[in-house]
C-alpha cells in the first residue's frame, strides 16, 4: 500500500486507455526515427559518402601531417591561451565587482557588461585588424592573437559573473565570521570566500571553458588554422566531407571530455582536501575516569 501511494505522489497512474496511447506514441516515434535514419543513410549511400575509399585518406600519414595535426595544434594553442587569460581576467573582474570601492565596482561592471554584449566574432575581427595596423604581432601570429583576444574578453566577462554569483551564493555568516576574526576585505575574499566558492563554481566554469574551446572554430573567419577549418579543407580536397567532419567531431569531443575529466578530478581533490576528519585524532575530555596521568 505504501509503495503504491508513493508511486502516485507526483503523477496519476495511467489507465488502460492512456497506456495504450503511450505505447502507440512510442511505437510511432521509433518508426519515424528509423525512417528518417534510413532516408539519411540511403541519400548518403547514393552520393557515395559511405564508401570505404572515402575513409582511406585518413589512413595515410600525409593527410594528418598536412591538415589535421596543424588544425589540432592551432585549436589547442588558442584554447590554452584563451582559457588561462580568461580565468585571470574573469577572477579579477569578478572580485572587482564585489569590491567595497565604488569606482572600482562600477568600472568592472561596465567592462563585464560591455564585453558580454559584443559578439565574439566582432571582437576577433576588430583585434585582428588593430594588431595588423599596429604591427603588434608577426604576420603569422595575427590570427592567433585575434582569436585569443576575442575569446579572452568574452569568456573573461562571463567568468566574472560566475565568480560574483558564486561568492554571493555563500552563506552570509562566512563573511561575517571573517570580519569577526579581524580580516580585511581582501583577506576575507582571498582566504575565506573565494576558496569556498571555487568548488561550487567549478562545474559552471568547466562548461564555460568548453565553450571557449569550441569557439576557437569561429577563428576561421580571420584565416586562423583550427580543426573545423582543416576538416572542411580535407572534405573539399578529397570529396569526403562526411568522414572528415566526423573525424574532426571525434577529436573535438575528445578534447572536451579530457577538459571535463580534468576539472572533475580537480573538484574531487578540492573537496577531499577541505575535509577535516576529526575522528582520526580523538581528543579525550579532561577528567575522564580511568585516565592515566603521565
Amino acid at each position: 500500500m505504501r509503495s503504491a501511494a508513493h508511486a502516485t505522489v507526483l503523477f496519476d497512474a495511467p489507465g488502460p486507455r492512456a497506456r495504450v496511447r503511450h505505447h502507440a506514441i512510442s511505437v510511432a516515434t521509433v518508426l519515424t526515427v528509423a525512417l528518417l535514419g534510413w532516408l539519411v543513410y540511403s541519400r548518403l549511400s547514393a552520393k557515395g559518402q559511405l564508401a570505404a575509399e572515402k575513409w582511406t585518406p585518413f589512413l595515410t600519414a600525409d593527410l594528418w601531417r598536412t591538415y589535421v595535426l596543424p588544425g589540432v595544434t592551432g585549436t589547442l594553442t588558442a584554447a590554452a591561451w584563451a582559457i588561462g587569460l580568461a580565468l585571470v581576467l574573469g577572477v579579477s573582474l569578478g572580485v572587482g565587482r564585489l569590491s567595497s570601492i565604488r569606482p572600482v565596482r562600477w568600472c568592472c561592471a561596465v567592462l563585464v557588461e560591455f564585453f558580454r554584449a559584443i559578439p565574439v566574432l566582432i571582437m576577433m575581427i576588430f583585434a585582428y585588424f588593430v594588431y595588423g595596423v599596429l604591427n603588434a604581432f608577426p604576420p603569422q601570429q595575427l590570427a592567433l592573437a585575434g582569436v585569443v583576444t576575442g575569446l579572452t574578453l568574452y569568456n573573461g566577462a562571463v567568468i566574472a559573473e560566475i565568480v560574483r554569483a558564486g561568492v554571493h551564493a555563500l552563506p552570509r555568516g562566512q563573511s561575517e565570521a571573517a570580519a569577526a576574526l579581524g580580516l580585511s576585505w581582501g583577506g576575507s575574499m582571498r582566504l575565506v570566500l573565494l576558496p569556498q566558492a571555487v568548488t561550487a563554481m567549478l562545474p559552471v566554469l568547466v562548461s564555460q571553458l568548453v565553450v571557449a574551446l569550441k569557439d576557437t572554430a569561429i577563428g576561421y573567419q580571420i584565416t586562423f588554422v583550427e580543426m573545423v577549418r582543416q576538416g572542411t579543407v580535407v572534405g573539399s580536397q578529397y570529396s569526403n566531407y562526411l568522414p572528415a567532419l566526423l573525424v574532426i567531431a571525434a577529436l573535438m569531443i575528445s578534447g572536451n571530455l579530457a577538459l571535463s575529466a580534468g576539472a572533475t578530478a580537480l573538484e574531487r581533490r578540492l573537496r577531499r582536501s577541505r575535509r577535516t576528519p576529526l575522528e582520526a585524532a580523538p581528543i579525550e575530555p579532561e577528567g575522564t575516569p580511568g585516565a592515566q596521568v603521565v
